[in-house]
């Protein structure tokens, strides 16, 4: 209860959620005033997610000026939640020495994560500037794989021997000043500091002084190795309802831990990744430079280029028939547009379904077949609004039966292309949202095209 009211203190007036516009205004106002007390004033109530979103709105040359502002009341939670990109640009901003003296104020996963942007240079240059055990710790997590468990754990972990009795470990974590800031388990270890166990904070509070630990209810112990994928990481907490799991080493020593806010975060950067690559985008360019934008979005600006030209050339075979009747051309791209649309809610779903393991080879077939008869009952309709819709725009009724039935062919390819490209693409060990709406956009077009075009030449010349 303490907590959440100092935290409701720290919001501007315990009322809003989030950066109020006015506050933006008034902070942009001292600091064209150069008002440095007026700055700390503003800014110091803050939550460190809403000083984050400040720094990121205002001018960048403005950043550093904010934190030398708030001096030592600079919450440094506060890198945790920015932008990468801000993040690394800030740090740039602040040299080796104060980069340094803000992130030995982190904790290890936090730590970790902001020096994992920087180049070796500005890294060495940084870990050089920390006292020697925070620069170990940090060395060795880094020597972990990008993306892995140990990139991702926090070192600071509680962990007992089975023989203690339940007053020792309160006693213990009354007396320890380096406890992590948020843990939720304690760890029973063996003589090897092999994770044995682990029980709830909740239930050694509610246990009398003299029960030994390994008496209390333990928890199913889900252990991690150091170098597994942070995305097998966060499945385990979402399949199992974790709120933390203990990272081991490949002797099974205890490492550190994940917690459940670190397996958010990597849920919704791993979403918000996918949701991007359907776009052929690779990361939020927000806050990059122009230059950087374009770059990275060229790669795929040039592979769409290249099936959209192989549609082009589909189409150019049929140019007699389009020239002949103009109408052709005028329903063609509602063929292709219909499968497309289709063909990209089935992909959705499919990709989404890869993401968190509810389709596998197990039951693939299953989905491709309900996947067609989906297409198949869509198309039954869509056939017979094609039809009509053809037959009251150009009173044709031969171009009618032609535009329906190229409509149902392709809805019929979009359903099965929906699913099938990301299962083949993820056999092949590729991430399926980044490339499956390319290659989807061009068999919709090839198809539909082919099969207007093909039908029309055929029957109606």
């Amino acid at each position: 209860m303490a907590e959440n009211e100092a935290e409701a203190d720290r919001t501007p007036d315990g009322v809003h959620v989030g950066l109020d516009d006015g506050l933006v205004k008034e902070v942009e106002i001292a600091l064209d005033e150069d008002d440095a007390l007026l700055v700390a004033a503003l800014c110091e109530p803050l939550h460190p997610a809403d000083l984050a979103d400040l720094l990121q709105l205002v001018p960048p040359d403005q950043r550093t000026r904010i934190i030398g502002a708030l001096g030592e009341a600079f919450d440094v939670e506060t890198f945790s939640y920015l932008d990468d990109v801000v993040r690394e640009d800030l740090v740039r901003a602040l040299g080796p020495d104060g980069a340094s003296a803000l992130i030995k104020e982190l904790e290890t996963d936090d730590a970790l994560e902001i020096l994992a942007d920087l180049d070796d240079e500005e890294k060495a240059a940084i870990l050089a500037s920390l006292p020697l055990p925070e620069r170990t710790a940090l060395q060795r997590g880094l020597a972990y794989p990008d993306y892995s468990a140990g990139r991702l754990m926090q070192r600071e972990v509680v962990a007992v021997p089975d023989y203690w009795v339940v007053g020792q470990t309160i006693d213990y974590l009354r007396a320890k000043a380096d406890l992590p800031d948020d843990f939720y388990d304690i760890y029973i270890v063996d003589p090897r500091f092999v994770p044995v166990g682990s029980v709830p904070l909740s239930n050694i509070l509610r246990s009398r002084r003299n029960t030994p630990m390994r008496e209390l209810r333990m928890k199913e112990l889900h252990t991690v190795p150091a170098t597994m994928d942070q995305e097998e990481v966060a499945f385990l907490f979402r399949q199992y309802g974790l709120v933390s799991v203990p990272v081991v080493d490949e002797e099974d020593r205890l490492l550190g831990a994940v917690t459940i806010d670190d397996a958010v975060d990597v849920m919704h950067e791993e979403a918000e990744e996918d949701f991007l690559k359907l776009g052929g985008v690779q990361e939020t360019d927000l806050y990059q430079t122009p230059v950087r934008t374009m770059v990275q979005r060229m790669p795929w600006l040039v592979v769409n280029l290249g099936t959209a030209i192989v549609a082009s050339l589909v189409i150019a075979q049929f140019e007699g028939a389009i020239a002949q009747i103009v109408a052709l051309a005028v329903l063609m791209p509602i063929v292709a547009s219909m499968g497309g649309n289709a063909g990209t809610q089935t992909l959705t779903v499919t990709v989404r379904s890869l993401a968190v393991r509810e389709l596998t080879t197990t039951n693939a077939w299953r989905m491709l077949g309900k996947e067609f008869l989906v297409s198949l009952m869509n198309g039954a309709i869509f056939i017979a609004i094609g039809f009509f819709l053809a037959v009251f725009w150009f009173d044709d009724l031969q171009l009618a039966a032609v535009f329906g039935v190229a409509l149902l062919i392709n809805l019929l390819a979009a359903g099965v292309a929906g699913i099938a490209i990301p299962l083949v693409i993820d056999r092949l060990g590729l991430d399926p949202a980044v490339s499956s709406g390319v290659f989807l956009t061009t068999v919709t077009d090839v198809v539909g095209f082919f099969a207007f075009l093909g039908l029309a030449g055929y029957f109606l010349f």
